[in-house]
């Protein structure tokens, strides 16, 4: 119990920039028609950040329901690939897979592998599901209470919806810091680099999609 407690603590870091995120959706689900109770459910079902967004936006939109699950599904093929990755920091694995694997966020993940070695391994099992379980928690309550927040997304001052689309990206980067940037300065700059140098001529999306190659495959080629 003491790992799962440990990983609670831990996921306050995760829920300090999930709760607002979750917060965010709920408000605009709600104000874009979907009642509260389904907009709580797709949280406490999909627990997937920016794929609740396109999920329902997806539906409203008038997109049939295979299609927009086909679609979220593409979206988050790659956590196929945490699964495989924690399972090699843990010494053993007595709670079921599916449980383990349902919590593993890009966040969590993240700070997984930047942290889990500093946990004793007799506990590492019990901390990756305690964080897993406290990020899931924020991001529910998150949610629950921007379906339950009176007053539409549109009326909010500009300077509150600017910040609330910078969280995502701000917690990106107190993770990263959590993870001593200072061993992998190179990777880091070459994904940048790549990052700003491909925005100048494709899409956002695009770009940093090709710059986290750009950054993974100059990690591998520095390991080697």
């Amino acid at each position: 119990m003491r790992g799962v407690f440990a990983g609670l603590a831990s996921s306050l870091s995760i829920g300090a920039g999930y709760a607002p995120i979750a917060f965010s959706f709920g408000l605009t689900a709600v104000d874009a028609g979907l009642t509260p109770v389904t907009t709580l459910l797709i949280s406490a079902a999909v627990f997937a950040g920016a794929s609740q967004f396109v999920l329902v936006a997806l539906l409203l939109s008038g997109t049939s329901l295979w299609t927009a699950l086909a679609t979220v599904a593409v979206m988050n093929a790659r956590h196929i690939f945490y699964g495989p990755a924690l399972a090699t920091r843990l010494p053993t694995v007595r709670l079921p897979a599916p449980l383990l694997a349902f919590g593993l966020t890009d966040e969590v993940f993240a700070t997984v592998m930047s942290r889990i070695e500093r946990v004793k391994p007799a506990r590492r099992e019990g901390w990756c599901f305690g964080l897993q379980l406290g990020a899931y928690a924020w991001w529910v309550a998150g949610t629950a209470l921007g379906a339950a927040f009176v007053g539409g997304l549109q009326h909010w001052p500009a300077v509150v919806r600017d910040a609330l689309a910078f969280v995502l990206p701000a917690l990106f980067c107190a993770l990263l810091l959590e993870s001593k940037p200072g061993q992998h300065r190179a990777t880091i700059a070459a994904a940048g680099v790549a990052a700003v140098a491909l925005a100048t001529f494709l899409p956002s999306y695009h770009a940093l999609a090709l710059a986290i190659l750009v950054g993974a495959l100059c990690h591998a080629v520095g390991k080697r």
